[in-house]
């Protein structure tokens, strides 16, 4: 299908309906588009996927990540810790991300095409990725080496270059990279690494740097996480950029702008991708293991080998796919969208609230902060991450019935645009 950058319309959220709008104010050429404009579906999802990237985060913040199994299972949580494991890594983990990034694919659609007709579009978008980069950069060398600003940066940059292909190419590309690209890389890509420290030994020096009282010590760690990081999870630039693509796609078709009109297309991409995600989980652990029960599968060696692989490359993507289309359902029915559009500050304000996670689980966790570590095991994860998320929708709710955007987009917009902008709502009149 084709898509006319000046068809998009334009919604506002206020009295919590979206309703479109044609009008364009002079003002709105050269400054941020206001809240009238913003896509409260898009918000709310994005809000959501927070809630899940928290909990994933916090399983580093908290330093559980570090320990041994043994050290594990001595704590006091143990015997729930394994039910929340086994539920994070089914409904969780690499999911929630997937999703995260499949919306900012979609608002880079979404931007690029309010800015079309403007000269200085690109410049400007150019400009907030190089902002973001710096943004990301900090908060992974001073802060966290988890970081995926850095990511979405650069890779949002690269997309300018693909913004002339069809819906569809950008779609098929995404799926190819995401998907196809890991799988071809796995047997060269490795090799040609440099040699890195075992992973017991390098758990074993995070753990040391984190839990120190001392900010030079923590940085250093930091750093030395980061470097090795980067070279462990040397796919995660395909896995960034297959899925960006793909929300660029997305946010290409309209389908989100119009999901009421396109509700077709949602309960089909709910059925596709809730088949192919349990089929993706489940084959590989059934291929792990011959008749007798012994490791050794169909599933084993050559080309099945390649095949599991590629299943577990498609089945977080699969999942964060179908998360995506049950919220566009759900946020249809009108005693949902109470509920879900809560979420939309959370999302308007979503990297104030990533990097305010940050601070969160150094605070609470590290050796520089209360240093509790992790010895209440998941079970302190879970209701540390039901804590924090609470308090930051709380917070969004609040500070943006006073303020046009979040602190951290505040800082990032007045960057991009020379000059401090409009900050209380009143000014935006």
């Amino acid at each position: 299908m084709t898509f006319d950058p000046a068809r998009l319309p334009r919604y506002s959220t206020a009295g919590g309906s979206l309703s479109q709008s044609n009008t364009a104010s002079p003002r709105a050429r050269t400054a941020p588009a206001p809240s009238a404009r913003r896509l409260e579906l898009l918000d709310a999802l994005r809000g959501f996927a927070l809630f899940g990237v928290l909990l994933v985060n916090l399983r580093s913040f908290s330093l559980y990540e570090f320990i041994t199994q043994p050290q594990r299972g001595a704590l006091p949580s143990a015997a729930w810790d394994r039910a929340i494991a086994l539920a994070m890594q089914l409904l969780v983990d690499a999911k929630s991300i997937t999703l995260f990034t499949l919306l900012f694919g979609v608002g880079f659609a979404l931007q690029t095409a309010r800015r079309a007709n403007k000269a200085d579009g690109t410049r400007l978008y150019v400009r907030r990725m190089a902002v973001l980069l710096a943004i990301g950069l900090v908060h992974a060398y001073l802060f966290w080496w988890g970081d995926i600003l850095r990511y979405y940066a650069v890779f949002g940059l690269l997309l300018l270059a693909f913004t002339k292909l069809s819906t569809r190419t950008l779609a098929v590309l995404g799926v190819c990279v995401a998907l196809v690209l890991p799988v071809l890389l796995q047997p060269v890509v490795p090799d040609l690494l440099p040699a890195q420290a075992s992973r017991p030994q390098a758990a074993a020096a995070a753990w040391t740097a984190f839990v120190s009282g001392d900010w030079a010590t923590m940085l250093q760690g930091n750093l030395a996480r980061d470097m090795r990081m980067r070279v462990a999870i040397w796919w995660l630039p395909l896995f960034v950029f297959g899925r960006l693509l793909i929300g660029m796609a997305i946010g290409r078709a309209g389908v989100l702008q119009e999901s009421v009109a396109k509700r077709r297309f949602w309960v089909r991409l709910l059925r596709a991708s809730l088949v192919v995600s349990v089929v993706a989980s489940v084959l590989p652990a059934l291929g792990d293991y011959d008749s007798t029960g012994a490791v050794g599968g169909w599933l084993q060696g050559g080309i099945g080998s390649i095949a599991a692989q590629l299943l577990r490359e498609t089945a977080p993507l699969a999942q964060g796919l179908f998360y995506m289309a049950a919220f566009v359902l759900l946020f249809q029915r009108a005693a949902w969208r109470h509920w879900l559009r809560k979420l939309a500050p959370m999302g308007r304000m979503a990297l104030t609230n990533y990097l305010a996670q940050t601070l969160f689980g150094i605070g609470l966790f590290y050796g520089v902060g209360l240093g509790i570590g992790p010895q209440f095991g998941l079970v302190g994860i879970a209701v540390a991450g039901v804590g924090i998320f609470a308090l930051q929708a709380l917070f969004s709710c609040w500070w943006l019935g006073r303020f046009r955007f979040g602190p951290a987009e505040w800082v990032w917009r007045s960057l991009v645009y020379g000059k401090p902008q409009p900050m209380r709502l009143h000014a935006a009149a």
